[in-house]
């Protein structure tokens, strides 16, 4: 069964915070929907506002919890901050946004696309590629679960490839010492960019994945489901495991050199591999310059994201590599480092070494 959730938003300033969550009812054979897969009503309205002084985030539900802590931190630190409207729908419909002009900044689990990039250009819409923080995308199962503490890359793939569909449906097929009990799969949808990295680095093609499964963009409505299923498995950002740690079970990632929980430690020693990824920010360029509101929020997110993101539940980038961000922010460098490419086995410093692309 497919299914998916409405999204959230988080506005501040003279807006108030709104969250939207719609229970699950099937509506086809293939799958059923939770919602529409867009805002709530109270974010639609708030798409609309003049951009003016107002600073609209939007994008990845991954990135969501940084960007909702700066833009918090942020007004609690200047009396003459603007209201600053923090959304998620995806870190590819944020895209399709950022890409039109909608918005000032795109939150993304993942680098810009080259699709994305060509939509950006053909649109005149300069940016700034802003790496902040790692993540490492977590194999979750209900408490409960005795029977699974690891799963190797190839089990992954087993569950998750397209031809899995109406075949997996039992943890008992993916491993035979597993117990002959439902297998109950949950996700981000395709507009994810979890769903995007997942997808290239498990089946070896982004956006390849079965679809018989429980979707949905908003990561908090995919934690409430698997902690509410003893025979659920599903996957997202480590933030939301963090702060559900005493409600689900993470799994150990065997990648076949070693087996490893996804722990700060494995994140920054690279063994916690292939799923760990960058989380980034992409600015406007054009409305950095127009709007000296949003240049003051970005530099202050650059400078204080280190020392309170762990408390978000994401793993903080080197101090060295902080440096070479604020500069290239500083310096105003347009364009991306990631060529395109959703996945990279260079590391973040060496990445901003390379030259940009636009």
């Amino acid at each position: 069964m497919q299914t998916k959730f409405s999204t959230a938003a988080a506005i501040f300033g003279t807006i108030a915070l709104t969250t939207a969550c719609t229970a699950p009812t099937p509506t086809s054979d293939q799958g059923s929907i939770l919602g529409d897969g867009e805002y709530s009503t109270r974010t639609i309205n708030v798409t609309r506002f003049a951009r003016g002084n107002f600073i609209k985030v939007d994008g990845s539900s991954t990135v969501f919890p940084i960007s909702y802590e700066a833009a918090q931190r942020y007004q609690q630190s200047n009396s003459d901050a603007p209201a600053i409207a923090v959304t998620f729908s995806g870190t590819s419909s944020g895209f399709e946004r950022f890409c039109t002009g909608e918005t000032d900044i795109n939150n993304a689990s993942r680098p810009i696309t080259t699709a994305e990039m060509a939509a950006c250009k053909a649109n005149g819409i300069e940016y700034l590629e802003l790496p902040i923080a790692l993540d490492a995308i977590t194999v979750v199962v209900h408490p409960e679960n005795d029977w699974a503490e690891d799963i190797t890359l190839e089990e992954l793939q087993t569950i998750w490839q397209p031809d899995a569909a109406d075949t997996i449906n039992n943890w008992n097929q993916v491993r035979s010492s597993w117990p002959d009990r439902p297998l109950n799969l949950f996700g981000p949808g395709e507009e994810s960019g979890t769903f995007d990295y997942f997808t290239e680095v498990i089946v070896d093609e982004s956006g390849a994945s079965r679809t018989d499964y429980t979707q949905s963009e908003d990561d908090s409505a995919l934690v409430e489901a698997i902690a509410d299923d003893p025979d659920a498995l599903g996957y997202f950002g480590l933030g939301y495991y963090a702060a559900n740690w005493n409600r689900l079970k993470s799994l150990a990632i065997d990648n076949g050199q070693q087996s490893s929980q996804p722990t700060i430690e494995a994140v920054k020693d690279s063994t916690y591999q292939p799923l760990t990824r960058p989380l980034l920010l992409y600015v406007d360029a054009e409305a950095l310059e127009t709007k000296p509101e949003l240049q003051s929020f970005v530099q202050f997110y650059l400078k204080s994201v280190q020392d309170w993101v762990p408390f978000v539940g994401y793993v903080p980038l080197e101090k060295e590599t902080y440096k070479l961000v604020s500069e290239r922010f500083e310096q105003q460098e347009i364009g991306t480092v990631y060529g395109g490419e959703v996945e990279s086995e260079l590391s973040i410093e060496e990445r901003l070494q390379q030259e940009s692309t636009y």
